[in-house]
C-alpha cells in the first residue's frame, strides 16, 4: 500500500528532550539566570518557533535566535543574548536515536524537518535516507504545508502512497493532513490530541509500534 516512508526527525527518531534540556539549562546558566526552569523555557521558545513558521521564510538558526530573545523576555531574562542559541545547535552531534528506530530495506524512506541543513547533517541518524526535505530545501516549514508539499512534489509515488509519521501534532498533522497524507501521530508522551489539530491516522508509542501496520 505503501511505497515511500517519510518521518520527522527531532522527538521522532531523535531522542531530542535531554539534550533540549541539557542546552537550554545552559544558555540559562550562561545568561545569569540558572534559577529559571530549562524545560519550560525550552517549550516557550518551541512554541515559539511555530509561530514563526509560518511567516515569511527565515532559516531555521534566525527563527531560533528570534524565539530566543522572546523566550529571554517572557521570562524577564536581561542578560541573554540572541547569540546564545548556538549553545543548543552546538550539541546536535550528541543526540541519538531512540531505541526503538530501526531501519528497514522493505521501504524507501524520506526525512521532513523543520531544520537547516547543516544542523541536520551534524544529526546522527543511523543511516542513508532516500529523499531529504528539509525547510532549507523547501524554503518553508511544515504548518502551513510548504515542507510537505515539497515532500509531495519530489516523492515520485502517489500521495496515497506516502505514510508520514511525526510526533508534532502542531506541525506534523496540521500541516500534512490537509494535503491528504497518511498520518502517524508518534506520541511518546501520551499527551491528548488539541481540538483544533486535523486527527491523525493512527496513533502509536513509539516507532517499533507501527511495524505491524507494514507487515514487518
Amino acid at each position: 500500500m505503501y511505497k515511500l516512508l517519510s518521518f520527522d526527525v527531532y522527538g521522532t527518531l531523535i531522542n531530542t528532550p535531554p539534550i533540549n534540556v541539557k542546552a537550554f539549562r545552559l544558555i540559562l546558566e550562561q545568561a545569569g539566570t540558572s534559577n529559571i526552569d530549562a524545560l519550560a523555557f525550552y517549550q516557550f521558545w518551541e512554541s515559539r518557533n511555530i509561530v514563526h513558521y509560518r511567516e515569511p521564510y527565515r532559516s531555521y538558526r534566525e527563527i531560533g535566535e528570534l524565539s530566543l530573545e522572546e523566550a529571554f523576555e517572557n521570562f524577564g531574562v536581561v542578560g541573554g543574548t540572541a547569540d546564545l542559541i548556538e549553545r543548543y545547535f552546538e550539541l546536535f552531534p550528541e543526540m541519538q536515536l531512540y531505541p526503538d528506530v530501526l531501519p528497514t530495506g522493505r521501504y524507501r524512506l524520506a526525512v521532513v524537518s523543520n531544520i537547516d541543513d547543516d544542523l541536520l547533517g551534524a544529526t546522527r541518524l543511523g543511516w542513508e535516507f532516500d529523499l531529504v526535505c528539509t525547510a532549507e530545501r523547501a524554503g518553508g516549514y511544515k504548518p502551513d504545508g510548504t515542507l510537505f508539499r515539497y515532500l509531495i512534489a519530489n516523492a515520485e509515488v502517489a500521495v496515497s502512497e506516502i505514510l508520514h509519521s511525526g510526533q508534532s501534532q502542531f506541525t506534523d498533522m496540521v500541516g500534512g493532513k490537509p494535503l491528504g497524507l497518511t498520518v502517524c501521530w508518534i506520541n511518546r508522551r501520551s499527551i491528548d490530541l488539541h481540538p483544533s489539530v486535523p486527527p491523525p491516522d493512527h496513533i502509536f508509542p513509539d516507532i517499533r509500534s507501527l511495524l505491524p501496520l507494514l507487515g514487518i
